[in-house]
């Protein structure tokens, strides 16, 4: 077996980052790697995302119906509208990271979300056009995977979000996002997820 997988008592081959907490699992074999284009679920990922600098993908992932409650589910014409009010009652809101800069970009970034739905149809299609052009081999091991942190198109989704005005989505950020809205396929090879995620790559139709 390749360093960084993992079998449990379902004898299930599983990347070894989800092992021992059974949300984990289900965030692992039911949404991690999934494609998605649905706006709501993409801004939510990105502000997630952008929650988890510094903490664990784990700790923000069970405080994400805390978020959701937070943050109107992340309807992003809501969450623009946000003031002063709204941002004093969120750092009261021990459901979620009370972390001031990091709800103030999430505020910011829903009106800077607005503006590019206008300008490209839907944020789908703007996150969509990095989906790496080239297929890369898929990944064999824990150092193949731990290698991967960053690419040459999460660099650039992220400069050109800076440039934009959004903030908190660098390109270590940008590619996890990237990873877990399915387009990029990081599970590990030998994981029972890696073809099925292949053959939902394959069918989603991009935005």
């Amino acid at each position: 077996m390749p360093s960084g997988i993992y079998v449990d008592g379902e004898d299930k081959t599983r990347c070894w980052w989800c092992s021992g907490h059974d949300d984990y699992k289900e965030y692992h074999d039911t949404e991690w790697g999934c494609p998605v284009a649905d706006d709501r679920l993409l801004f939510e990922k990105i502000c997630l995302e952008g929650f988890q600098s510094g903490l664990s993908w784990l700790t923000i992932l069970r405080k994400r119906e805390g978020f959701r409650a937070a943050f109107c589910d992340f309807n992003i014409r809501e969450i623009a509208k946000f003031d002063g009010g709204q941002i004093k009652r969120l750092m009261n809101n021990s459901a979620i990271i009370r972390n001031r800069h990091k709800i103030e970009a999430t505020i910011n970034n829903a009106k800077r979300a607005i503006e590019m739905g206008k300008e490209f149809g839907s944020l789908g299609a703007f996150f969509w056009q990095y989906e790496p052009k080239m297929r890369r081999a898929a990944l064999k091991n824990k150092e193949d995977a731990c290698f991967h942190t960053t690419s040459g198109e999460s660099t650039d989704m992220a400069k050109t979000l800076k440039k934009r005005g959004w903030k908190f989505v660098g390109p270590t950020t940008a590619y996890a996002f990237m990873q877990a809205m399915g387009m990029v396929n990081d599970h590990i090879a030998d994981c029972h997820c890696h073809e099925r995620i292949e053959q939902l790559r394959r069918d989603f139709q991009r935005p």
